[in-house]
């Protein structure tokens, strides 16, 4: 049984973070269910980014990377007339449209540049917690890896499937589900801008990505029956045009759908707790926010940054690591909650649509035991 310093489930945005931070510091091991990052929705990263990136010194390396540039938002929300919101006034410039896949790669790479490992495709089987550490069995491939860790971050994404296992319970303040397609712009029309179009059951988001491409997604409750079409690629594309301003968006763009589509949850999210004795959680798995806040990708990179340094300090004998992450973690959710009350509180226009009573009402949370 090998022995290293922290094992990092989940190889995205966050665990990417931690690892790459930690790994000058200390022996680091990132589990991966996917061999390669997988398509998935959530393209937008504001630009408050900068900041993080040149703390992490990964600036210049990130802006080589080429992704597109986003100078605002135009929007149908609150009212039938779109708004536009544009970077001129931000202090960090003009945030950018992913190439999300590109984006998580180049983190990974990041990772095992600064000495980081990982062990892709490969999941977690077994662990428990014994007097010298965490015993972790690892199914990678036709072989079963032993490791012995001092430290665990569970970046898995909004199920937080270690945390849980040890414990953790998660709450789930909603049921929003998204549907999502990928397609191509054959005209310029709409680069630049991210666009977000309230209806009665749900909102559209569409962003342009590098090389010409264009995300298309829906948002709806789970429960309700415009579900089927979040999770019918043919039906969001039929939708889609319906909307008045998104499908003259599309038209002027020449939008052309791929066949690649997605379903996902979507829903806010937060566990509690999201650091203990030997475990810390980061990203989705610690809170996940709902994508009408554009800062899913950067709470990523943030609570992945506090992350590594809340776990280094906690392995050097600080004891006040893990609580003042945890306040960390507690001020974000709390900013965040007033936040999404105050934008859904901006749509009026249908006070009897389910969807829009739901978010002007108290949510009544659901936990989730492990």
């Amino acid at each position: 049984m090998r022995s290293i310093d922290v094992l990092i489930v989940g190889g995205g945005p966050a665990g990417a973070t931690a690892a790459l931070n930690l790994g000058p510091l200390r022996p680091v091991v990132i589990v991966e269910r996917n061999a390669s990052p997988s398509p998935r929705i959530g393209e937008s990263l504001p630009a408050a980014a900068r900041r993080l990136f040149r703390d992490m010194g990964l600036l210049e390396q990130f802006l080589a990377e080429g992704h597109a540039p986003c100078y605002g938002q135009r929007s149908i929300w609150g009212d039938p007339q779109p708004q536009e919101r544009d970077a001129v006034r931000d202090p960090d410039g003009h945030g950018w449209h992913l190439d999300r896949t590109r984006f998580e790669q180049w983190l990974r790479e990041a990772a095992i540049s600064r000495g980081a490992e990982i062990l892709a495709p490969a999941t977690v089987t077994h662990i428990e917690r014994k007097l010298d550490g965490w015993h972790i069995a690892i199914a990678h491939g036709s072989e079963v890896v032993e490791l012995r860790a001092a430290m665990v971050i569970d970046a898995a994404g909004r199920g937080a499937p270690i945390a849980r296992r040890l414990g953790a319970q998660t709450r789930i303040d909603d049921r929003l589900i998204c549907g999502w397609l990928y397609g191509r712009d054959e005209q310029t029309g709409g680069r630049g801008l991210t666009y977000v179009e309230a209806t009665e059951e749900g909102w559209w988001y569409t962003a342009p990505m590098p090389h010409h491409r264009r995300v298309l997604a829906f948002h709806t409750d789970a429960d309700l029956p415009a579900a089927r079409i979040a999770r019918d690629r043919d039906a969001l594309l039929v939708h889609a045009a319906s909307a008045r301003e998104l499908g003259s968006l599309l038209d002027s763009a020449g939008f052309v759908a791929e066949a690649e589509s997605g379903f996902t949850s979507a829903h806010s999210a937060t566990l509690d707790p999201c650091a203990g004795d030997g475990f810390i959680a980061a990203g989705d798995a610690a809170i996940a926010f709902d994508p009408l806040s554009s800062q899913g990708l950067l709470n990523a990179l943030y609570t992945g940054l506090a992350a590594a340094e809340a776990t280094d300090s906690y392995l050097r004998g600080d004891s006040d690591a893990l609580p003042r992450y945890r306040e960390t973690v507690a001020v974000i959710t709390d900013t965040y909650r007033q936040h999404l009350a105050l934008w859904y509180g901006m749509e009026q226009r249908w006070p009897d649509a389910t969807f829009w009573k739901r978010r002007h009402e108290k949510p009544a949370a659901v936990t989730e035991n492990p």
